[in-house]
């Protein structure tokens, strides 16, 4: 399946172009059934050369040796298969978040507030370490926790220079973001959001809307003629898209996660799915700053 998230969208990222298959089909050009990784067919024959069921010695039925090397063979559990896990995801997006806090911590406690071009440096670098991640096949710990690094040493800085102006708002921001991620979390597990085609063109389209606003807005700013999106009514209209969209791509985060899960994913790639969802707590945790900021400058 092709992902629409477009952290996922790239050639063999969560596909069985990258070596497994979904339940359900068979790999092609090889004997082996399906989501089975090595091409293998377990059912097909007995390793002791008989059929244990069929019962009578001259079947082959096993003798207590066999039974007992079958006994104490290891399990065939995640470790031995390779494959990517809840847990794997869960522990992976954890350490890609401490490493974004551990960034911001040091921009926030060495760099002075008034100088921070240092971290726009690391914004820009984050972006390219973000695109490489996202156009390779593989995505390992060290490219996604440079990207949490680097990211977080520019949200540290961003963030003191809101928090100087308007005390409280960085805890604010924190909470708010928490919030959307176990709404939508708990809305996606019960059923209330469900990621189909139409749901996913849509937001997609309303997502490419609302980055060109910004770019327009963005250009129109350096030559004086700002579109007034940073404050005002229309700067809160804008900063509640932004964060709804933000919102639509963690959906597409878990829907693609899951889907992954059950086509038996290879584990390293649990490193991208820790990707994504990063991202798109950073988008949000930037759009929920900038709202908070216009609604506690309008006060």
């Amino acid at each position: 399946m092709r992902s629409s998230n477009p952290v996922f969208s790239r050639e063999g990222s969560f596909t069985r172009e990258a070596g497994y298959a979904a339940p359900g089909h068979t790999r092609q050009g090889g004997s082996g059934y399906a989501g089975d990784p090595y091409g293998n067919n377990p059912y097909g024959a007995n390793p002791y050369g008989a059929n244990p069921y069929a019962g009578g010695p001259q079947s082959g039925q096993l003798t207590d040796q066999q039974l007992t090397e079958m006994y104490e063979a290891p399990s065939a559990g995640p470790l031995r298969t390779g494959r990517m896990t809840m847990d794997d995801v869960v522990a992976r997006t954890a350490l890609t978040l401490l490493t974004v806090v551990a960034g911001g911590a040091v921009a926030w406690f060495a760099l002075p507030v008034a100088n921070y071009g240092i971290a726009v440096v690391a914004a820009l670098a984050a972006f390219v370490v973000g695109m490489v991640i996202t156009f390779r096949r593989s995505a390992g710990a060290p490219l996604v926790l440079a990207y949490a690094a680097l990211e977080g040493f520019f949200l540290g800085a961003i963030t003191n220079v809101f928090n100087t102006a308007l005390p409280g708002i960085a805890v604010q921001a924190v909470l708010g973001t928490a919030a959307v991620f176990a709404a939508m979390l708990i809305a996606y597990k019960s059923g209330r959001i469900r990621v189909t085609p139409r749901y996913t063109r849509i937001g997609l389209t309303v997502a490419m809307g609302f980055l060109l606003l910004m770019l327009v807005n963005l250009v129109a700013s350096m030559f004086g003629a700002g579109m007034g999106l940073n404050s005002g009514p229309l700067g809160i209209l804008v900063g509640v898209v932004g964060i709804g969209l933000g919102a639509f791509f963690l959906s597409l985060d878990f829907a693609e996660i899951e889907q992954a899960i059950r086509s038996g994913a290879p584990q390293q790639e649990s490193w991208r799915a820790a990707f994504g969802l990063t991202v798109s707590l950073v988008w949000i945790y930037l759009e929920m700053l900038r709202l908070i900021a216009i609604l506690r400058g309008d006060d």
